[in-house]
């Protein structure tokens, strides 16, 4: 077993400058949205790469990093998802969601057409492994799977808006031609799709989206 590291010096900083520089990157992640319109302007592959590096960083279930992505750019294989998940998106508003989900999606505005998942430049498909290890080639069980992906995710979703891309997290339901699409194994389960890119001219956000709940409701300092 290795010996442990020294804990890496954290900058010294005076509280008002920790403050600012908190209440900054609020102000800044509050200005993300979920796009759904895209240009089809290239976004350099750099960018994604830098993205998903960021969220392999994200803490997980005894350092077993139980993800995979696969950054999707063919415009082949772009189509070939869109088709496939809105077959599935038709089920689904057809009669697969209740009609309390069909309502609570309502001022969304949503449907089963998903032009953006061929219109953007990329699609990042978070695989969630059941198992893995810290090494590759390991085959061990993994744990707090669906925690571990989810930080992840929310790490790649704020890399990707620090770029300046828009991004949409993006679930057909079920998910399972994605491992058959991007050629990963069924012991993997999709998670979902992030779409990124530049948002389309004529983007707009539903005012539904706006609405978000005051700290007060969400916070209990004890």
């Amino acid at each position: 077993m290795q010996p442990d590291l020294p804990f890496p010096p954290y900058p010294s900083l005076p509280d008002s400058e920790r403050i600012a520089r908190a209440e900054a990157f609020r102000d800044h992640i509050r200005t993300r949205h979920s796009c759904r319109a895209f240009a089809s302007t290239p976004v350099p592959e750099a960018i994604i790469t830098a993205a998903i590096a960021a969220a392999g960083s994200a803490p997980s279930g005894a350092n077993h990093q139980p993800w995979h992505f696969a950054a999707v750019q063919s415009p082949d294989l772009k189509r070939q998802i869109r088709e496939a998940a809105e077959a599935e998106e038709r089920a689904f508003y057809a009669g697969r969601a209740s009609a309390e989900w069909l309502d609570a999606l309502a001022p969304l505005k949503t449907d089963a057409r998903k032009p953006y998942l061929e219109i953007a430049p990329w699609l990042i498909i978070i695989f969630a492994q059941r198992r893995g290890g810290v090494r590759s080639g390991d085959d061990k069980q993994n744990y707090y799977i669906s925690e571990s992906v989810g930080i992840a995710t929310g790490l790649m979703l704020a890399s990707l808006h620090a770029a300046g891309l828009a991004t949409l997290t993006h679930t057909p339901n079920p998910m399972t031609f994605l491992n058959r699409l991007c050629h990963r194994p069924t012991s993997e389960k999709p998670y979902l799709i992030i779409v990124t890119g530049h948002p389309a001219q004529d983007a707009s956000i539903p005012a539904h989206a706006l609405i978000k709940k005051p700290l007060g409701e969400i916070l209990t300092l004890l």
